[in-house]
């Protein structure tokens, strides 16, 4: 019986140390760990952050009409260029009926009024010329007379005036034709022949006949998420890109950021505005979708690594990396770092150009072999 416990024991440990021998075996077989390197190369790094929005003119000048009427022609379209006082559109009045009716009615007054002064002219006349009154009287008897003259004069002009919006002698200041207020190219027209339109007074704004504006002055203008407005600051520099024309920037510098944020599909959004600067051969269209990166920080030619090569210590929370020392070893560096645009970041000090940086991954036996 013992000699059977003992001879189970013995083979136990034999098969234990044959184990163990073949593990060691296997392990000792097995590739070893190969890790890849990357060294440092020369970038500009830019630190932005990026606002879309729309290309629109600095100012955009809206014609409307000082009458209402209908359009009766319009001597203009989008893409003209006109000078300040150049003939825009006619306007064909409809009188207002009550306007008319009071202006006749004006017009008859003064008829009256004429014909009583003219007797009464032709009296004092005739007692003037016997030596009957004075000089003095026959001067107010004048002017009286002159007067009903005038009178019927303005009530005609009246009427032709609500009528036909424009009267004899005034013709060049008709309200009828409406005249570029500003130098600059029509963007849009939004009415056609026909169409009424409504002047512009106290209690409503108007039609819109034309749109001007100086296209050598565009501006672009944005908005920015409320994570991103504590960054930036007016004078920044901006770089603009328009989807219309590609591979296309335009430089810009931040003039405007809104002091009220407005809520929009549940955040809050900062308008801003910047103003671009022309490029003589390209021509920028109003109202073209645009996206502006904003110029946080740059650094020009400097040394950079890729960030996901950078380590930080969990204690001391300072970055650093593992440089080849040689084949396969490695040594701690530490790092002083500066800008970064979420991919490369500056390394102000602690490596070299020709430092070997330690990838992370390991390469798979089959990937070091190859």
């Amino acid at each position: 019986m013992k000699k059977s416990v003992t001879l189970i024991i013995l083979i136990l440990i034999l098969v234990t140390f044959s184990g163990a021998m073949y593990y060691l075996y296997q392990k000792n077989a097995e590739d070893p760990v190969v890790y890849e390197t990357e060294t440092p190369s020369r970038q500009d790094i830019v630190k932005k952050t990026v606002a879309t929005g729309s290309i629109l003119p600095l100012e955009e000048v809206l014609i409307k009409p000082n009458i209402s009427g209908v359009i009766e022609e319009i001597y203009v379209e989008g893409g003209d260029s006109v000078k300040s006082g150049d003939l825009i559109a006619k306007i064909k009045v409809v009188p207002n009926l009550n306007a008319l009716n009071d202006s006749k009615n004006a017009i008859e007054d003064a008829k009256i009024t004429l014909a009583d002064q003219q007797r009464n002219y032709q009296r004092q006349k005739q007692l003037f010329d016997r030596g009957v009154i004075s000089q003095a009287d026959m001067d107010r008897a004048q002017v009286s007379y002159d007067q009903a003259k005038q009178a019927l004069s303005a009530a005609n002009k009246r009427y032709d005036i609500v009528l036909t919006g424009t009267t004899r002698g005034l013709s060049s200041a008709a309200n009828t034709l409406i005249r570029a207020t500003v130098s600059g190219m029509v963007l849009e027209v939004p009415v056609e022949v026909g169409n009424q339109v409504i002047e512009a007074n106290n209690f409503n704004e108007g039609t819109t006949i034309a749109a001007i504006a100086d296209v050598d002055k565009m501006i672009f203008e944005g908005k920015v998420d409320e994570s991103e407005v504590g960054k930036i600051e007016e004078d920044l520099p901006l770089e603009i890109t328009v989807g219309a024309l590609e591979d296309k920037v335009f430089p810009a510098v931040l003039d405007y950021i809104a002091p009220k944020g407005k809520a929009e599909n549940g955040a809050i959004q900062f308008e801003i505005k910047g103003t671009l600067t022309k490029q003589e051969d390209i021509f920028i269209r109003a109202g073209l979708s645009a996206n502006a990166s904003i110029i946080l920080d740059r650094a020009d030619s400097v040394i950079a690594i890729k960030e996901a090569l950078v380590q930080f210590d969990e204690v001391t929370k300072k970055p650093f990396v593992e440089v080849m020392v040689s084949d396969q070893q490695f040594e701690r560096r530490d790092l002083e770092l500066g800008v970064s645009d979420g991919i490369y970041v500056e390394v102000i000090s602690g490596l070299g150009e020709e430092d070997a940086i330690k990838v992370w991954n390991a390469l798979a036996p089959e990937e070091s072999g190859a």
